[in-house]
């Protein structure tokens, strides 16, 4: 499939976006109006974009059908501030119900059943069920557009962050399992970071990987090993010795088949047992 933006319908372009831009965090804004009024809508346009100063941005974006804006970009303009929390699994369902557009000035605390607490440095509430809360300032709001469907960065700047003891670990650093975050994918469908969902990768920023360039062309071409996996191995530093890998292999009693042997290095990957892994492929890549 080849979409042209110019070509297609607005409900097509944008299905294809959210569709393939996916998981994203989910701003659960709170705002409120001049006469006090409090708004809460969640906004999957939304991510972290600097920590120094400490900056959010989220976008609410103009309705596709009829061009017009939301309350929450309304808001903003009337008073700067807004209190993002986070949304996780146990709220998901209320937050999902406060994206109803109800009449202006209905409060979607009330119908979502969610509880207001009172923020400290700015009007708006936080979500009191929310593990994590963000007190902004907006320090502008940036129209992408004037159509349907375009836009409306409002740049937030972080004022206090707000962590539930809960979802700390013991170094005190957020640990994601506790967390429990639910992103937004494309149409009705939500991603839950937990369980098997959770993954870490390495990252190669205070070493300098080989490469997977750097990798015999026999273990490359592998019908058993993954790009995962050759990424994985063009991550280490250093090739094990050729006596390193001698020794590794009567420790090992490695057999003589080659797809055995790759399937042995996998095994070893699946573990993080990278140099391990290596091991067995330069002897493999020996015989």
């Amino acid at each position: 499939m080849i979409i042209d933006p110019n070509k297609v319908e607005l409900s097509t372009l944008h299905s294809a976006l959210v569709g393939a831009v996916a998981p994203r965090p989910i701003a659960f804004a709170s705002t409120v109006d001049k006469q006090g009024n409090v708004n809460l809508s969640p906004f999957s346009y939304f991510n972290i974009f600097s920590v120094n100063p400490p900056v959010l941005i989220f976008a609410p974006a103009r309705r596709g059908r009829d061009n017009t804006t939301k309350d929450t970009h309304e808001n903003v303009l009337e008073v700067p501030e807004v209190v993002i929390s986070t949304v996780n699994y146990p709220i998901v369902e209320q937050m999902s119900l406060t994206s109803t557009e109800y009449d202006k000035g209905v409060n979607e605390f009330v119908k979502s059943g969610l509880t207001p607490v009172a923020s400290e440095k700015v009007k708006p509430p936080r979500v009191a069920e929310s593990p994590v809360a963000f007190e902004c300032k907006v320090n502008k709001v940036q129209p992408l557009g004037d159509q349907g469907g375009a836009g409306i960065l409002v740049i937030c700047e972080v004022l206090l962050v707000h962590v539930k003891d809960s979802v700390l670990n013991e170094n005190q650093v957020i640990d994601p399992y506790k967390l429990d975050a639910v992103a937004r994918m494309g149409a009705n469908w939500y991603t839950r970071a937990q369980g098997d969902a959770i993954f870490e990768v390495p990252k190669p920023l205070r070493k300098l990987g080989v490469g997977v360039d750097q990798i015999p062309e026999s273990i490359r071409n592998s019908d058993v090993l993954t790009g995962n996996d050759l990424g994985r191995l063009g991550n280490v530093e250093v090739l094990p010795s050729a006596d390193e890998v001698q020794a590794f292999a009567k420790t090992q009693n490695l057999k003589a088949n080659i797809t055995e042997l790759h399937q042995q290095a996998r095994q070893h990957l699946e573990k993080g047992e990278v140099l391990e892994a290596w091991k067995v492929l330069l002897y493999a890549d020996s015989l």
